[in-house]
């Protein structure tokens, strides 16, 4: 079945290769910040590799229950220089890390926006970027929101003229597969197994971390260490 893949998923920040992949696979990105804010989720946090393990780099953020995670607003802008430094200071050693570092230090040290959307919003442009990933992203603010979980989804689809939603397995625990079947839009599960393995500084090697860690320590070959889609 051919015709326009989208998928629908909140912001993340720096978040993992699979975070990309997904983006990859797709025609159109939604990102979905119309939605309540989790707590001690990826939405403001991500992990990085150092010489004594996983590190959490995470930005504190002024929130309240019910919030929607494009309402969410940072503390103070001081996460920036605290985490630039961390991530100078781990991966300064990686074998590209001088050929990115001015690109992201200027998206860590010369912007000053204060929305974590806008925050991870940036960031994964920029890493788009890199990849040379060219999938058009909007914001689900974009369209109008139903109501009902599988419903919004759909009618996000419908309004951007989709043939086929293409989903992280998680998802799995709410989406009512039945009503997708019923629309003719095709649901699709996006499969994060049977990555293989790249250098890192720091064994033993961790998939999980934010591809920040693919990208300084592999480069311009980052891309043969994620899915080959055949889109």
């Amino acid at each position: 079945m051919s015709g326009k893949k989208v998928a629908i998923v909140q912001s993340n920040y720096i978040p993992w290769k699979g975070y990309f992949d997904l983006i990859r696979s797709v025609d159109e990105f939604i990102l979905y910040d119309e939605v309540q804010f989790t707590k001690n989720d990826w939405r403001n946090r991500n992990k990085i590799k150092t010489p004594q393990g996983l590190k959490w780099l995470s930005i504190s953020i002024l929130h309240s229950i019910s919030q929607k995670i494009n309402e969410i607003q940072v503390v103070d802008n001081k996460w920036r220089v605290k985490h630039w430094l961390t991530i100078k200071q781990f991966y300064r050693k990686s074998p590209y890390f001088c050929r990115y570092e001015e690109l992201f230090e200027r998206a860590y040290l010369r912007t000053s926006e204060t929305y974590l959307s806008r925050i991870n919003y940036t960031f994964i442009c920029l890493i788009n970027q890199l990849l040379n990933i060219n999938t058009k992203i909007t914001w689900s603010s974009d369209y109008r929101m139903s109501q009902g979980k599988t419903e919004r989804l759909i009618d996000l689809c419908r309004q951007t003229g989709a043939a086929e939603y293409v989903s992280g397995p998680r998802a799995k625990d709410y989406i009512d597969e039945k009503l997708f079947n019923s629309t003719g839009i095709r649901l699709t599960w996006f499969d994060y197994s049977g990555y293989g393995s790249y250098h890192q500084l720091y064994p033993p090697f961790e998939h999980k971390v934010s591809i920040i860690d693919l990208i300084f320590n592999e480069g311009p070959n980052a891309l043969k260490y994620m899915k080959a889609l055949n889109a």
